[in-house]
């Protein structure tokens, strides 16, 4: 059985930087596989794990749990008696991704313009 990826946290070394930068142990975390999606679809709204995992195109039950424990260790979710929810500081990150969605857009826009 695989080694599941020890959570990135701010002052340690994370993939990619040695500095323990906050940003970088951040970028690290929400670049593993599915977390973003997890956030995403955590965005408005509580869900059971079954839900989730559905939610999330089927992810396997095992990565689902670690991403889950990672995300929940770096306090962005939390298990309530209703399923898996954003933490404050879990919903505090997703309005931050309102702008870079927004900005993705106008990206996205720019790119068709170009030849």
């Amino acid at each position: 059985m695989a080694k599941s990826p020890k959570t990135p946290k701010p002052g340690q070394p994370v993939r990619g930087s040695t500095t323990g930068k906050p940003i970088m142990a951040l970028l690290d975390l929400l670049g593993q596989r599915w977390a973003l999606r997890i956030l995403w679809e955590l965005r408005d709204t509580t869900l059971t794990f079954r839900a989730l995992q559905e939610a999330c195109d089927g992810v396997s039950p095992s990565v689902l749990n670690s991403r889950l424990k990672s995300l929940k260790e770096a306090r962005f979710v939390e298990t309530t008696a209703e399923g898996y929810a954003l933490t404050p500081l879990g919903t505090e990150l997703q309005e931050k991704f309102g702008s870079l969605y927004q900005w993705s857009e106008t990206w996205a826009a720019k790119l068709k313009q170009e030849p």
